[in-house]
């Protein structure tokens, strides 16, 4: 991908970010993801109904990267199964981590296919794979959580 186009579609989704803004609605499963070296920490609502990602939602302080990989990532994954989201985050997490991965599941999530050549920026990269991953397994492990208190 050209330079310019992954810097605009980074630049676009760090400034105008889809979902920004977390609501009141216990029918949500919510996770918190932070960064130890970075200023990220995000919350994350996600609405799943019959095996499908029907709504992502996200607020909090982050970097450019995680701020526009959650929005990115948001669009990718809204309307698709649990099965599809899965394959999704396997391929981006093996793209950030530089292994083998399909990137036509990837969609847009490709612009960040460049990223482990700087180290210091794969967690933020991750960060809303990570926040996606906790709730799925919250969901695995039938320990879902709903409302103000997960």
């Amino acid at each position: 991908m050209d330079s310019n186009v992954r810097r605009e579609i980074i630049l676009e989704n760090y400034q105008d970010p889809m979902n920004r803004g977390l609501i009141d609605d216990d029918t949500y499963l919510k996770v918190n993801t932070n960064s130890e070296s970075c200023i990220d920490n995000l919350d994350f609502q996600i609405k799943i109904e019959d095996n499908t990602i029907k709504d992502i939602r996200f607020d909090g302080e982050a970097c450019a990267i995680s701020t526009s990989a959650t929005s990115i990532m948001i669009q990718r994954l809204i309307g698709k199964t649990v099965e599809e989201v899965k394959n999704i985050l396997k391929n981006y997490q093996n793209m950030i981590e530089d292994k083998e991965y399909d990137k036509d599941v990837l969609g847009e999530l490709i612009v960040y296919e460049e990223i482990n050549k700087q180290p210091n920026r794969i967690h933020c990269a991750l960060i809303p794979s990570i926040a996606v991953q906790e709730i799925l397994s919250k969901i695995e492990g039938n320990k879902v959580e709903y409302g103000e208190n997960n």
